[in-house]
C-alpha cells in the first residue's frame, strides 16, 4: 500500500484539504495517511463498499478493547448506549425503536416552525453580522430543543454542553477537551434524566414521550439508552447542521450562484451539490471484523479504516469536473451523511432546514454579500468554519 503524509495541523490542508485528497487518490483508493497512522479509502467506490460491508463496524470487538482512562469513564457510559458506536442486533433494536418515534412525518411536520423560526431569527439581523452565532448555530438547536420538548430557552446551554461534548471526536484531542467533554456529559445527562422522569409521570406531544412510548416486539427503550440518543440527535444534528448552512451560504456566495437555484423545484438538487462539494464531516472510521480484501489489500480483525468521506464526494471517477460547484448537475448519491447501516438517522431533518432555511435567508436579504475572507476552523474531520462575516444592503 502506497503512504502519503500531510500534517493535520497544516493551514494550508485545514482551509482545503481537497488538494491532498488528490493527491492521495492518485496512488489507489487505499493509502497510509502517516499522521493520521491509519489506512484510509479516498475513493468513492472504496468509500462506499467499506461503510456498506457488513464485516466493518463501529463497535471494537471485545477481546481488542483496552480499559479506558477513568477519567472519561462518564462520557463513554453514555457512548456505550448510542446507535453511532453499537453493532446489530443491539444497534437494529434501538434504531427500530427511534424510528418509530422519529418518523418522517413528525419531521415533515416540522416545516412550518422551521420556516417561522427562520423569518424570526433574520428579522433582527443587522447590516453587518456573523451567520454563525445569530443563524446557522441557533437554527439547529432551537428546532432539536422543541422537538424533545425541553425549554427552547435552554438552547444555549444545550450548544455548550454539545460542543464541548463532540470535541472528543477531534482527530488529536487533550486531556483539558476530555475533562471539559466530560463536565457537559454529567451536567447534560442529570439534565435530560430529570425531565425523562418528568415525561414519564406527564406525557406530552414532544419527540421525548415519543421515544418513552415507541415499542418493538415488547422491547422499550431504557432510561439510559433514552438520554443518549436525545444527546445523539442533538450534538451530531448540530454539528452537522451548522456547519452544513454555514459553507452552504459561503458556496453559493462566492460561486455567485443564484436564488434561481433555490426555487422550488431546484433547492433540492442545490443543497445536495452543496452537501457534495464541501461536507460537514470529512473521515468516519471502521473496524474490520474478520480478514477482508477490499480492492487489492487485506484487512485483519481488529485493523482500523478511516473513510474519506470529503475524498470520495470529489472523486472524479463519480463526477464531472468534481471541483467545481455545480447544482445543475445529474445527482448522484454522495456521501456526506455516510452510507450502509448508519446512515445518518437525522439527515432527513438536516436536509429539511436546509431547504426551507436558505431559500428565506437569500429571498428575504437580496443583496448578501461576503463581508470578509471565511476561514474554516482546525477541527478535522469536522469541517466547518470559524465565522462567516457578511454583509446586508
Amino acid at each position: 500500500m502506497n503512504r502519503i503524509s500531510q500534517p493535520l495541523h497544516d493551514p494550508a490542508f485545514v482551509q482545503n484539504p481537497y488538494g491532498f485528497y488528490d493527491r492521495a487518490r492518485t496512488l489507489g483508493p487505499l493509502v497510509w495517511w502517516e499522521e493520521y497512522g491509519m489506512t484510509c479509502a479516498v475513493s468513492h467506490a472504496a468509500v462506499n463498499q467499506i461503510l456498506r460491508d457488513r464485516r466493518f463496524g463501529r463497535e471494537e470487538p471485545e477481546e481488542l478493547r483496552r480499559p479506558l482512562p477513568a477519567h472519561v469513564a462518564p462520557f463513554y457510559a453514555v457512548e456505550a448506549h448510542s446507535m453511532l458506536e453499537l453493532e446489530p442486533p443491539r444497534h437494529t433494536r434501538l434504531r427500530g425503536l427511534v424510528l418509530r418515534a422519529f418518523t418522517s412525518r413528525r419531521i415533515a411536520a416540522l416545516a412550518p416552525e422551521i420556516e417561522t423560526l427562520s423569518h424570526a431569527l433574520i428579522d433582527p439581523l443587522p447590516q453587518d453580522f456573523d451567520l454563525l452565532p445569530v443563524f446557522a448555530q441557533k437554527l439547529p438547536v432551537i428546532v432539536i430543543a422543541r422537538l424533545l420538548g425541553v425549554p427552547e430557552e435552554m438552547s444555549d446551554q444545550l450548544l455548550h454542553w454539545s460542543n464541548a461534548m463532540v470535541r472528543m471526536y477531534l482527530a488529536d484531542r487533550h486531556r483539558a477537551t476530555e475533562d471539559a467533554a466530560v463536565a457537559a456529559t454529567v451536567a447534560f445527562v442529570d439534565f435530560l434524566r430529570s425531565y425523562v422522569e418528568e415525561r414519564r409521570r406527564r406525557p406530552a406531544d414532544d419527540l421525548i414521550t415519543h421515544l418513552i412510548a415507541a415499542e418493538e416486539g415488547g422491547e422499550k427503550l431504557s432510561t439510559d439508552e433514552l438520554i443518549t440518543t436525545c444527546i445523539l440527535l442533538l450534538n451530531a444534528g448540530h454539528e452537522a447542521t451548522v456547519h452544513s448552512l454555514g459553507i452552504a451560504v459561503k458556496t453559493l456566495l462566492e460561486t455567485g450562484t443564484g436564488a434561481e437555484w433555490l426555487a422550488p423545484d431546484r433547492v433540492e438538487d442545490t443543497i445536495e451539490e452543496c452537501l457534495r462539494h464541501d461536507p460537514p464531516l470529512h473521515l468516519f472510521q471502521r473496524i474490520a471484523y474478520e480478514d477482508i480484501e477490499v480492492m487489492g489489500h487485506v484487512f485483519h480483525r481488529g485493523d482500523r479504516v478511516a473513510c474519506l468521506l470529503g475524498a470520495a464526494n470529489r472523486d472524479p471517477g463519480m463526477w464531472n469536473e468534481p471541483h467545481r460547484f455545480n447544482p445543475g448537475r445529474p445527482r448522484k448519491t454522495n456521501l456526506a451523511f455516510g452510507s450502509g447501516l448508519h446512515f445518518c438517522v437525522g439527515a432527513p431533518l438536516a436536509r429539511l432546514e436546509l431547504q426551507i432555511a436558505l431559500p428565506i435567508l437569500f429571498a428575504r436579504l437580496p443583496g448578501l454579500r461576503l463581508a470578509a475572507a471565511p476561514e474554516y476552523a482546525d477541527t478535522y474531520h469536522f469541517h466547518g468554519l470559524t465565522a462567516l462575516h457578511l454583509r446586508r444592503d
